[in-house]
């Protein structure tokens, strides 16, 4: 009998045509990780599951087979927060390219969907600011993958970073002693913040307060660190950014100006 599962926790990362009447969905789900399922007939105007799966809003989904695409038998949503709109549309869709391309399939990672759930919930509600939702995410998804060096302490060594002293996030070295003119470098006392809330009981709500006072230093370093990883020059997401900005602003710096579109 093939495996089926039922009322399962996801959301849509992505989907494309398959067939004149049906999608392929790149979903993510908590407890079996990402899963490429087929809808059949989901294109047409009659479908249960047309007004459905959209991106960005959480799911239960029921699914069936054991081939790699399995298939989809039965989704609705089960309420709470609805998908995010305008400038924060294209931040979710920034932290949905970060997850189909540095997450692999059938790997779950409970506690990083439960953080992407967060994070898709304050994109939506618009309350935070979404550079904070971002940066916070990317910490924790950096954590979850085991390519976030240690926060606290100087390269891999374990001598403890100074309050006062600017640090710049190396790949593979750890925190470096900045050099003059890193603009992006941050004090000790920053990433060590940042430390103990990835350490904490709510690590969420605790780094989205700790990466506030770093907020413009932490997004190119971050940036680096996942194109490191991930073996991407730039996303589409953030080239698609770039694209929009320069047709409405063509005459201002859209790093300076837009700071809320800042997807990397």
């Amino acid at each position: 009998m093939s495996p089926r599962v039922t009322d399962e926790p996801c959301f849509i990362l992505h989907s494309y045509p398959w067939s004149e009447s049906s999608l392929i969905l790149e979903t993510w789900s908590r407890h079996h990780g990402r899963v490429a399922l087929v809808a059949k007939g989901a294109k047409k105007p009659t479908s249960q599951f047309r007004p459905v799966l959209l991106p960005l809003q959480p799911l239960r989904l029921n699914w069936g087979g054991d081939a790699e695409v399995r298939t989809l038998k039965a989704a609705h949503w089960p309420g709470g927060h609805v998908m995010p709109t305008g400038e924060a549309l294209l931040s979710g869709y920034y932290l949905n390219e970060l997850l189909m391309r540095l997450l692999v399939r059938d790997d779950a990672h409970e506690a990083l969907f439960d953080h992407y759930t967060s994070a898709v919930r304050h994109l939506a509600e618009g309350v935070v600011a979404q550079s904070a939702v971002l940066r916070t995410f990317e910490l924790l998804l950096l954590r979850e993958l085991g390519w976030l060096p240690g926060l606290a302490t100087l390269g891999h060594s374990p001598n403890a970073v100074s309050s006062t002293t600017p640090y710049v996030l190396m790949p593979e070295g750890g925190l470096r002693e900045a050099v003059d003119g890193e603009a992006q470098a941050l004090p000790g006392s920053v990433w060590a913040g940042i430390q103990r809330a990835l350490d904490g009981d709510a690590p969420f709500s605790d780094t989205l307060l700790a990466c506030l006072p770093g907020l413009n230093g932490l997004r190119p370093q971050l940036r680096t660190l996942l194109h490191y990883h991930s073996g991407v020059r730039v996303f589409k997401t953030r080239q698609m950014v770039l694209d929009v900005q320069a047709l409405t602003v063509p005459a201002v710096s859209p790093a300076a100006d837009h700071p809320q579109l800042r997807t990397e």
